[in-house]
């Protein structure tokens, strides 16, 4: 344990934390419509997010690398006993198994140099997470609320917005984390939309989205020459000749749609 009884950050690990009570408050709140389900927080650092989580009745199981910072939980925290600290990787979690099978929500004041697959982590246990919030680096967050039209927009604002209704709640300035970040921080909030079946292949769905986004500056024409086979001839479509940040999560399942009946029609008959 450091001086004072306080955990040292570490730059390794792109610790950041949270000196402000007010915006810790409000970050915890996020959650306030889902007490009674489980919570994961990421890297809790020193609880600061944590003692409000456990205030507001939130059955909290923490998930932290960092052992200076666990032994500080341990002995801070007497509600985080036994296996509600978990000394490991969120990334590399069995998260199904972690929390027994129950659905559950993840919260964090998240590491920037993660934050993507932290929320990449989250798509593939979508049917069990029926909410995530936390703050982030602010031009990530900006990029996973980002609509249709928008600069921002990218690989994950898609994936994300198939499964999830993405908010962007507010900025963070950087004096109120020790040690101050270079840059600002957002805080966003995702809800399950109730989407089951998104009405394509969900794998296609995926490369599709990767790889138009790969071009970013190219239309989806030229994009997804490597998709379909060549010499295919494309049905007409508008979406051919929009960019990737143009399309909304309807317009990519119809372009994988396309793209599907392109590939069937293109096969060997027998």
């Amino acid at each position: 344990m450091a001086q004072n009884g306080k955990v040292r950050p570490k730059k390794a690990l792109g610790q950041h934390f949270l000196t402000d009570e007010n915006v810790s408050r409000r970050i915890a709140d996020t959650l306030s419509d889902y007490v009674g389900t489980p919570v994961i927080e990421v890297g809790p650092g020193m609880g600061m997010l944590t003692k409000y989580l456990i205030a507001d009745g939130h059955d909290v199981t923490v998930v932290e690398i960092d052992g200076e910072s666990i032994d500080y939980l341990r002995e801070n925290y007497p509600a985080l006993q036994g296996e509600r600290i978990i000394s490991g990787d969120f990334l590399q979690m069995d998260l199904a198994e972690a929390m027994g099978g129950r659905q559950f929500c993840v919260i964090g004041n998240y590491p920037y140099n993660i934050s993507s697959q932290i929320f990449f982590k989250v798509l593939d246990y979508k049917d069990m997470i029926p909410c995530c919030s936390g703050m982030l680096q602010r031009e990530v967050a900006e990029r996973l609320a980002a609509g249709p039209g928008t600069k921002a927009r990218g690989i994950l604002s898609v994936l994300l917005q198939a499964w999830y209704d993405v908010k962007y709640l507010f900025t963070v300035d950087e004096h109120v984390f020790n040690p101050p970040p270079k840059v600002k921080s957002g805080v966003i909030i995702m809800k399950r939309n109730g989407v089951t079946d998104l009405g394509c292949d969900e794998r296609l769905f995926k490369t599709v989205v990767k790889t138009t986004f790969g071009q970013r500056r190219k239309t989806i024409r030229n994009s997804m020459r490597g998709l379909v086979p060549g010499g295919a001839i494309l049905p007409d479509s508008t979406l051919w000749t929009l960019r990737p940040e143009q399309l909304s999560v309807a317009d990519f399942v119809a372009l994988t749609n396309l793209v599907a009946d392109i590939r069937r029609q293109a096969a060997p008959q027998p």
